[in-house]
């Protein structure tokens, strides 16, 4: 997850010319939009986008839910990272259900606050900011990951838009990385793909670490991990791919070379269109795979 050290690399790799500087965030962010940032979808499907209500075991949490206009589609639940559910993950859920998904992108803060609960452009290096979504991330544990993860899977399985005959993928963003470990785990008979980027705290010492789970699922993987959060953990990644291959779990594992923690959300101050864009064709190639 984001932490002092991270941040502090961002700053670094802003000061040495990084891709998307803070002076320049808000003026692309008002200007453009996130939508812009992203490559178009060649033959993309036309969409329909609503702000949706699902009953949870701790209460009403509100989510974007995004789907191809005409027929039914293979679900997909994503997670975003720890500035929670804003524009750009309502343009990348968009982006995917143009790709031919039925998409619900959550609010994970929703027992705390209605989304977006940071304002546009805010940064967790801003102590503001941290003082507001740290104490609601922390009100968060794989217990309530686990209910929350039943709530999502059970909302869209009853909706007319979703195949409920071919499996469902998670993706997840930084603190999302353990919740989709743990999405695949709670269901599943259901969840056939799962999707971590610049994912932190997969393998922990804690007795609840997301990599004990994973003799407990069945969904295909991949974790695109940031070449920064590789050099304070190097060995998360052969403790992950030891504990796939034991479990006879097809996962992919890569640390993408050149890239910071956070690489991917195009509002993100070290996103990287390229490194990104392959990150997302191996998402893509992943779900036409697994959700059958």
């Amino acid at each position: 997850m984001c932490d002092d050290f991270t941040e502090k690399d961002i700053d670094k790799f802003e000061r040495e010319g990084g891709t998307i500087n803070r002076r320049n965030f808000g003026k692309l962010s008002a200007a453009m939009g996130f939508a812009a940032l992203l490559p178009n979808v060649v033959n993309a499907a036309a969409v329909s986008e609503s702000e949706v209500k699902i009953e949870t075991s701790d209460g009403v949490a509100d989510a974007y839910f995004v789907h191809p206009s005409e027929g039914k589609h293979p679900a997909v639940l994503i997670w975003p990272d720890i500035l929670g559910l804003r524009p750009a993950f309502r343009a990348m859920g968009k982006r995917l259900a143009e790709s031919g998904y039925s998409v619900l992108v959550v609010n994970p803060f929703y027992r705390s606050q209605v989304a977006p609960v940071v304002p546009d452009g805010a940064s967790f290096r801003d102590q503001e900011t941290r003082d507001i979504v740290i104490p609601m991330y922390r009100k968060l544990s794989a217990t309530t990951h686990v209910s929350d993860a039943k709530a999502f899977i059970q909302f869209l399985d009853a909706q007319a838009v979703v195949d409920i005959e071919r499996k469902i993928g998670t993706q997840g963003y930084c603190m999302g990385g353990p919740i989709i470990m743990r999405t695949a785990a709670a269901v599943p008979d259901r969840v056939g793909a799962a999707a971590s980027f610049h994912g932190g705290g997969l393998v922990t010492d804690d007795e609840d670490s997301p990599h004990l789970l994973i003799p407990e699922t069945r969904a295909h993987v991949l974790h695109a991990i940031a070449e920064n959060d590789d050099e304070k953990d190097p060995e998360a990644k052969d403790v992950l791919r030891k504990a796939y291959a034991a479990a006879e779990i097809p996962a992919e594992i890569e640390v993408y070379k050149g890239t910071m923690h956070g690489w991917c959300p195009p509002d993100s101050a070290v996103y990287s269109e390229e490194h990104a864009e392959r990150a997302w064709s191996r998402l893509l190639s992943l779900y036409e795979r697994a959700l059958t």
